[in-house]
């Protein structure tokens, strides 16, 4: 039986947290949409806590972008993560891409990120 996109990016998103792991120092910054929101979380994988996080279910977020699930959207999300966790003190992260393809919103997201001050 041929499995569908969301279990091929699951399968995708296991093969790269093989590899990925965020620390204290450097935290993994996960990225995750679905078909209606975009959602970004800084995480410290050695205490299993979330340091930041933004989506676009946050009111404030929803007010000033058009959609919730466009490039638009991904681009204030990666600035706001950003600017939350320069305000938390984290300057570089591990990028995990959760499974999707680097185009589009996750690379919009990624760029928006990079803009706002966060090295990786």
């Amino acid at each position: 039986m041929k499995k569908s996109r969301n279990d091929m990016r699951v399968v995708r998103h296991e093969r790269l947290r093989r590899t990925l792991a965020g620390t204290s120092e450097i935290p993994r910054m996960a990225v995750f949409h679905s078909l209606s929101h975009i959602y970004v979380q800084i995480i410290d994988d050695n205490k299993g806590h979330t340091l930041v996080a933004a989506s676009t279910l946050e009111k404030s977020v929803r007010e000033n972008v058009k959609g919730t699930c466009n490039q638009d959207a991904a681009r204030v999300i990666g600035k706001l993560a950003a600017e939350r966790a320069k305000a938390k003190g984290i300057k570089s992260v591990v990028f995990d891409r959760g499974g999707h393809m680097y185009h589009g919103k996750v690379k919009a997201l990624a760029d928006a990120a990079r803009e706002a001050g966060l090295k990786f």
